[in-house]
């Protein structure tokens, strides 16, 4: 007979700047380790193991997010469960809500929309606080051209292009529910340049990089280094056009997860 299994799910948000993504590396920090570290500490009798509902890379910080723990045990209180998972995490990493799922919960499956921002500025170079959560780019941006490509990636596509390094059987449709550039005023901090920017994307499924890569061809639209016609071209995946900017890490949160 196999051994009962508890299942909770885990809101939580971090600060990316000092992780090297989410998943365990050989001798540098992530998420993942901080929060099987913090676990194995608080839990010492405990079988214990973590699923997130999707990786971030290195750099990449998280507004709201999921992850799910499976115990062999059942924990007999949630709330204090919860803070004392807090007080043991680094500064970096914070638990909003846990709640009991069951078996039949998937993490991964059941993850239906993320959103993601990625936040920028542009000119004279700005205080380096602000590098941990937003992208400088020296050269003048043609803001009203990247608002207008930025609608453009909505809809179903084969994002081929915004895909990193396909391979023949790799899948790169997808559908992008909403995407649009506006002026920041959401993250505000007193070090931030008085002008910022953000591009709000939210889709179904991502790849690898692929925002990341949005975001470097809408640097490239904004400093005239590629035509707007040659923009449409990458959004037709037959014409396999593949990418080579992808654009810093440090401005892309994941602002949320819907189930």
């Amino acid at each position: 007979m196999q051994p009962k299994r508890y299942y909770y799910l885990i809101s939580l948000q971090y600060l990316g700047f000092r992780f090297h993504g989410w998943q365990i590396q050989p001798e540098v920090p992530t998420v993942e380790l901080m929060i099987k570290k913090t676990l194995r500490f608080i839990l010492p009798d405990v079988k214990t193991k973590v699923m997130a509902c999707g990786r971030t890379d290195a750099k990449v910080s998280a507004e709201q997010t999921y992850i799910e723990l499976f115990s062999d045990q059942k924990l007999p209180n949630l709330d204090v469960f919860l803070g004392t998972f807090n007080h043991n995490l680094p500064a970096d990493i914070k638990a909003l809500d846990i709640k009991e799922v069951d078996k039949s919960f998937n993490i991964i499956q059941d993850s239906k929309v993320k959103e993601y921002h990625y936040y920028f500025a542009f000119g004279e170079k700005f205080h380096p606080f602000s590098a941990a959560l937003m992208c400088h780019v020296q050269a003048h941006l043609d803001i009203k051209i990247m608002s207008k490509a930025a609608i453009a990636f909505e809809g179903k596509k084969d994002f081929y292009s915004y895909t990193f390094r396909p391979k023949a059987l790799t899948q790169t449709t997808g559908e992008i529910l909403s995407c649009q550039l506006q002026e920041n005023t959401e993250l505000t901090a007193s070090f931030f340049p008085e002008t910022s920017y953000v591009l709000k994307v939210k889709g179904t499924g991502f790849k690898r990089n692929q925002i990341r890569l949005m975001m470097g061809m809408l640097f490239d639209l904004g400093q005239d280094k590629v035509s707007y016609d040659y923009f449409l071209k990458t959004l037709d995946g037959q014409q396999k056009i593949k990418l080579e900017h992808i654009a810093p890490a440090s401005g892309l949160i994941l602002h949320k997860v819907e189930f």
